[in-house]
């Protein structure tokens, strides 16, 4: 008779009652938001990064026994199984420091965006809907991005858990730092909500929480990750360099405004954007506490936004001794060589280009632009700059001449050739002949070119875009966009986005001068002298004229904008 096969390395099982289930303790805890976050977390992130691709790229971050995968009195359990033996008070833990970050202040953002059609400036385009990312802050007030509201024409927002969605007023937009502050007016929405607090800048390895709603589902989503790296970043919603926070936590589209806690439970920061390249995964950026600090203190103070001043200033780094030793530095002496000034600076009335900028409020700046941070970095001196606001003053000390000098300088925010944004207001345009001019921005590139217009866009449009400097406050770059087809304008039809120099031999500054002297203008000829050396030239009855039956065939409402009606 045959003897049943055993089944080798198999012990027999144990009753159920003989072993304590040794996360019995710590499932209660994770259960509820207010308390620690448990060990158990931990072991099932473990488990599910075994088991899922998605979850192996971001488990680098989690694979820390220092931070979250193990603890002293995990490693016992471990011991203790592996040797057969259980002890009941080896498996509960003491305390864990991550705490469960407020998810209930974190809001969903709708909006409904109508943008202004910058090729076609007298209408606007389609509307079309939008869903991001906000949390609310004390004052009854809620901060997201202001991407996310940009152009709006309605924002609603709706807490977690809740079926409901309240209008929401945009109190303030600040699009070079991208944050953007809302207010409800509905008490029923501030019922059993609590604010978020604000953390300190956090250290690198720090980790972070990214709380929001991405793509992907209807719920709130939760990544983790840590601080990679902290630097000046280009914010690019504002064209602006500030202070910014690297981390590799997902951010994905719809993470917009959303809140990214420490451990602490503390809000640290708002994601704002991400790197997306063939080379690069889990880039995310989030704007510091320091930065949105700021843009609230800003509001407060000014009861608007008034923005990030700078230094009107281009500089050149001095680290050629042969370099340092012409412009007459001795061994005690590192700082920048200024280049050009902003005309429109308040600088530009006490310092000079070849100046070499020794310190700044007291700090010393090296040869490279750069000056201490925190231990063992350094950063960008301009963000010293960037923790002033516009109207304040900083000593800032100069050599000239091989003597030291220092000036009380009145800081103010860039005015830009080509602005980066007009401010949600519609564009300007004035309308003769047929003959569409407008002012060039960074939006109409961007309408004319699409988002490569940086590679796309006229040679000498981009030159002006990244190196010239507006000579007064009320300078505009005016350009003709189009030609609209007419008999008066035969010959003149293939001129497109080229600048407008002067009108009847007068400099042209702005539209609105334009405007005002193509109207009152007398003369029998209308001439306008365009860059390349070309030239247009329309009689001034005709061209009048003319451009009634023009804007009644393109169904356009009128000749100019309303800003230059005034």
């Amino acid at each position: 008779m045959d003897k049943p096969a055993r089944k080798r390395g198999r012990k027999p099982k144990d009753t159920p009652d003989a072993q304590p289930n040794p996360n019995s303790t710590t499932t209660t805890a994770a259960a509820d938001d207010t308390v620690v976050a448990s060990i158990t977390t931990a072991d099932t992130t473990i488990t599910d990064r075994r088991g899922s691709k998605r979850r192996r790229k971001t488990g680098k971050v989690k694979n820390d026994d220092t931070v979250i995968v193990t603890s002293p009195e995990r490693r016992a359990v471990r011991h203790s199984e592996q040797n057969g033996e259980y002890d009941v008070t080896a498996i509960v833990p003491e305390s864990v420091g991550k705490v469960v970050p407020s998810m209930d202040a974190v809001v969903k953002v709708f909006c409904v965006h109508t943008e202004p059609n910058f090729s076609l400036p007298w209408q606007r385009k389609r509307q079309y809907s939008s869903s991001s990312s906000g949390f609310i802050i004390g004052g009854r007030r809620v901060l997201t991005n202001a991407h996310s509201v940009e152009h709006h024409t309605q924002v609603k927002v709706k807490k977690r858990g809740s079926d409901t969605k309240y209008l929401a007023t945009v109190l303030a937009i600040g699009t070079e730092c991208d944050i953007a502050m809302l207010t409800v007016n509905d008490d029923e929405f501030w019922e059993g909500v609590s604010p978020l607090e604000f953390g300190d800048l956090p250290a690198l390895q720090d980790a972070v929480t990214v709380v929001g709603y991405p793509i992907g589902g209807d719920t709130i989503s939760v990544t983790s990750g840590v601080v990679s790296r902290i630097e000046i970043l280009s914010y690019v919603h504002g064209s602006t360099e500030l202070l910014g926070l690297q981390i590799d936590a997902a951010i994905n589209s719809g993470n917009s405004g959303g809140p990214a806690f420490n451990d602490k439970g503390e809000c640290v920061g708002i994601a704002f954007q991400s790197l997306k390249h063939e080379d690069a995964e889990n880039i995310g950026y989030v704007i510091p506490t320091p930065v949105i600090t700021h843009f609230i203190q800003d509001y407060e103070k000014n009861g608007e936004y008034t923005g990030f001043p700078i230094l009107g200033v281009e500089w050149q780094k001095m680290e050629n001794p042969d370099l340092r030793m012409s412009m007459g530095m001795g061994n005690e002496h590192k700082g920048v060589r200024i280049k050009r000034i902003e005309p429109t600076a308040p600088e530009s009335n006490v310092l000079s280009p070849s100046d070499i900028i020794l310190s700044f409020d007291g700090v010393n700046v090296a040869n490279d632009g750069t000056v201490p941070f925190r231990h063992g970095e350094r950063i960008g001196f301009s963000y010293l700059v960037s923790q002033k606001y516009t109207g304040d003053k900083a000593l800032v000390k100069i050599l000239r001449n091989s003597k030291t000098h220092e000036f009380n300088i009145k800081l103010a925010t860039h005015k830009r050739l080509i602005p980066a944004h007009i401010g949600g207001k519609p564009p300007s345009y004035y309308i003769i002949a047929g003959f569409v001019f407008t002012a060039v921005s960074v939006p109409y590139l961007r309408s004319e070119y699409g988002k490569d217009y940086d590679f796309d866009a006229p040679v000498k449009l981009l030159d002006k875009h990244l190196h010239a400097m507006a000579e007064t406050v009320d300078e505009q770059l005016v350009v003709v966009s189009q030609v609209l087809v007419a008999d008066i304008n035969i010959g003149y039809e293939e001129i497109v986005n080229t600048q407008v120099l002067a009108f009847n031999n007068k400099p042209v500054k702005n539209l609105k001068s334009l405007a005002a002297m193509v109207e009152s203008c007398t003369e029998e000829f209308l001439k306008f002298d365009l860059e390349y050396e070309q030239i247009v030239v329309l009689r001034t009855k005709t061209a009048k004229k003319a451009t009634r039956d023009i804007l009644l065939t393109h169904c356009i409402p009128s000749a100019m904008s309303d800003d230059l009606k005034s």
